[in-house]
């Protein structure tokens, strides 16, 4: 029910009193009492946190159960460390070093804090479209009929600030949860109406309601509070609500920083002329005055408490809960108090009306006009509280020795990618069940065609395929139902990647284990880098196929041809990437990925493909070889003066030039990069010992390396440092432009004259 208790609601409101001082605490310790070996400002937000302590304490202690899952904005990192601290899921060691090395993190972390976070948070908006997708994630496992059927889903819940909605992902993220009918999705908008740099603009929130309502959601505007809802229900109290309603924002929130004094005086004016408001100024002197003026909804426990059980199903809903930046701090309502800290005068007189005596200052329970044992068997009593691990262990996927289906004499590597996959749905088993893969509109034209028709499409409900109905001929057969194993997607990259990280993270979040790959267009790849960072920093696990890449996607033209990405691909984090060239390295490539995606040490994969169609090698694979990075398909002399090092589309070129030069320069030998992330990895951590040291150990001190790709050359340049040798390095770094390959490779300086040309220069550099 939505009643609420007298003695409950005062457990509540001492927990959201301790959850404030010591998120404040926190942060001034950290800037304050902490010593600060490199003089930086450590920061931290305590108007931020004081804005949500309400929200948050409302929901760990009274709303979420165990099956919830949160995304906390990330300015109220403190706040939140301070309630897990309070649920003993937090040590107070990690809230002492707040923002140091192995303390509580700036913001929520999944990877970096020892607390529970569901969805790290940090790169702004993009916490908040992760719910969406992890409520698809959650779908998804479900219609399958796996995880715990006995038990209700979990709500996927954003807590986020109002300037989030600046974000555009969020409204990407909206749009295709509509599409997907998304259910189990909670939005909690911590409208204080100021962000980093201004006071949020008015009547942008009367926008807000309309977006939301369009997409099928719940809105509830939660502004007054209890105190403010019983004066407007008196004698003119309409006069009060409209007076406050056509407040403006600059206005209000002056208003809240000067206090009683100043209220009294602006009602007076306006609206003193009336009895009931004579009566009410007559009643409250100006601290009493203060507190009911800035009683908003979003920072009224009982208020916030009757929304959140108010609602009736799993329509995703949003709450637009008014609240008050630095709310019960000195801060509050200043503009510029988003990363204002307080000083040591306001800090004591914080404390004092606090009542916390000085030593006593984590202590969880000081200060409380409330036995702690009461307060003890509350917290512990708690729906949230009752818990089973909530980081899943999902059982691991078996795999087959080797992946289906990969031949041919004359093979794309995304040709052989679509190959591999309708080999694994022919063959079915738990690896064809566990894969799961997405696409941004692009779903063809990355090779999932062949599979997609044999898996179908996922979708919460059975919709036929209107080509087959009407007997139009058509080489798709898209069956859209709860058992497809497609998640179709509009074309925003941004959602991609929170559908990959929500689906890579199942096994943690929801208890089973999915195998996701997602498909798009190599160059997009940057248009969604911020989320694919984010999804990798989450250690999320997941397969991203790039294809068609580089200047090869020849015809497409200059905005479709990708150069930079081969070095994403060596930079980033928490992901591998290969490249590889034939469709016996991709098989044994995404056979490994399947396992790395599993381990606990694992990670993510990044395949990078062609449409360029190769003569296949007839040949004995050494798979070890490949994965590791590398090999020699073309040995070199023991002593060789030259050899080239090329990786992916551009290897007939190579071989080519090599047989070429051969004729002049016996024993020129031709290197094979599979993965310049995992020869460079190994180079790094192992030095003399590392396989690039081995592969090149044959060639002179000083012999001369030309290394080409389709990419920026600074992927393989490196190769130099290893052993000291002379390097040409041959690959893309201008914009591309409508052509054939042998026109774009001969402009790009990477067809074979051009490697030709690069080894008589590096020859005569001698």
């Amino acid at each position: 029910g939505s009643g609420m208790d007298g003695e409950r609601l005062a457990c509540l409101e001492a927990l959201e009193r301790k959850a404030l001082w010591l998120s404040t605490w926190m942060i001034h310790h950290a800037n304050h009492v902490r010593t600060n070996r490199d003089g930086l400002k450590v920061g931290g937000h305590q108007a931020s946190s004081a804005s949500v302590a309400t929200i948050l304490t409302a929901l760990y202690f009274d709303v979420l159960r165990p099956q919830d899952r949160v995304a906390v904005k990330p300015h109220a990192s403190p706040v939140y460390h301070a309630i897990q601290y309070l649920l003993g899921r937090q040590t107070r060691a990690n809230l002492e070093c707040f923002r140091s090395l192995g303390g509580a993190q700036s913001y929520p972390s999944r990877t970096k804090d020892s607390d529970d976070v569901d969805f790290s948070t940090g790169s702004v908006g993009l916490g908040v479209g992760m719910t969406t997708f992890a409520s698809l994630a959650q779908d998804y496992v479900r219609l399958k009929g796996w995880g715990p059927s006995a038990e209700p889903p979990g709500r996927m819940i954003a807590v986020m600030g109002d300037a989030e909605i600046d974000e555009g992902n969020i409204f990407e993220a909206m749009l295709e949860g509509w599409k997907h009918d998304v259910r189990n999705l909670w939005w909690i908008i911590d409208y204080n109406r100021q962000s980093l740099d201004s006071i949020v603009t008015d009547k942008l929130f009367d926008r807000f309601d309309g977006v939301f309502r369009s997409v099928g959601w719940r809105v509830l505007t939660l502004k007054y509070g209890k105190r403010l809802q019983a004066a407007m229900a008196r004698e003119d109290g309409d006069a009060l609500r409209r007076w406050i309603d056509e407040c403006p924002n600059s206005r209000y929130s002056t208003l809240v920083y000067r206090g009683g004094e100043a209220w009294r005086a602006a009602l007076e004016t306006d609206i003193g002329h009336l009895p009931g408001i004579r009566a009410l100024l007559a009643e409250h002197d100006d601290p009493a005055l203060h507190a009911l003026m800035t009683n908003l909804a979003g920072q009224d426990m009982a208020a916030l408490i009757e929304a959140f059980r108010s609602v009736p199903d799993d329509r995703p809903t949003c709450f637009i809960a008014y609240t008050i930046k630095g709310y019960g701090l000195p801060l509050a309502g200043h503009k510029d108090n988003h990363a204002g800290l307080m000083n040591a005068g306001q800090m004591e007189t914080f404390r004092t009306g606090m009542g916390i005596p000085p030593g006593e200052e984590w202590s969880p329970y000081a200060g409380l006009r409330i036995d702690p044992d009461r307060l003890r068997d509350f917290i512990e009593a708690s729906p949230f509280h009752a818990l089973a691990p909530r980081r899943a262990k999902a059982t691991p996927v078996p795999l087959p020795a080797e992946l289906p289906g990969a031949k041919g004499l004359r093979l794309s590597t995304q040709e052989a990618f679509g190959r591999l996959l309708v080999g694994i749905a022919r063959e079915g088993g738990p690896l064809a069940e566990r894969i799961v893969t997405a696409s941004p509109d692009v779903t063809v034209s990355t090779g999932l065609g062949g599979w997609v028709g044999r898996q179908g499409i996922f979708s919460r409900q059975t919709v036929e395929d209107a080509f087959q109905e009407e007997k139009v001929v058509s080489a798709q057969r898209w069956v859209q139902r709860p058992g497809g194993r497609h998640i179709e997607l509009g074309i925003a990259e941004n959602n991609l990647f929170l559908c990959l990280a929500a689906l890579g993270l199942s096994g943690e979040l929801f208890g089973e284990r999915l195998l996701p790959i997602g498909t798009l267009y190599d160059p997009f790849i940057s248009r969604g880098l911020d989320a694919l960072n984010y999804a990798a920093y989450q250690n999320a696990r997941f397969m991203v196929v790039a294809t068609p890449s580089g200047a090869t996607l020849a015809p497409e033209g200059g905005a479709h041809q990708s150069g930079i990405t081969p070095g994403i691909g060596l930079a980033q984090p928490g992901i591998t990437a290969f490249e590889p060239a034939y469709a016996d390295e991709l098989a044994a490539v995404m056979r490994w990925g399947f396992e790395h995606m599993q381990a606990d040490d694992g990670g993510s994969l990044y395949l990078r493909l062609s449409t360029r169609p190769l003569d296949q090698p007839e040949r004995a694979l050494d798979r070890e070889a490949v994965l590791a990075g590398g090999y020699w398909m073309r040995e070199p002399a023991r002593n060789g003066e030259l050899a080239v090092a090329a990786m992916g589309a551009v290897l007939p070129e190579a071989l080519e030039a090599v047989e070429s030069i051969s004729e002049d320069l016996p024993g020129t030998g031709l290197l094979v990069v599979t993965s310049p992330d995992r020869l460079h990895e190994d180079w790094r951590s192992r030095g003399p010992r590392s396989r690039a040291a081995a592969l090149l150990a044959p060639l002179a001190p000083g012999a001369g390396l030309v290394t080409v790709l389709d990419g920026h050359p600074s992927a393989l340049t490196w190769l130099g440092s290893v052993a000291g040798h002379r390097v040409e390095g041959l690959g893309v770094t201008t914009f591309g432009q409508s052509a054939d390959i042998p026109d774009l490779y001969r402009v790009h300086g990477i067809d074979r004259d051009a490697i030709l040309d690069g080894a008589a220069r590096v020859l005569l550099r001698a």
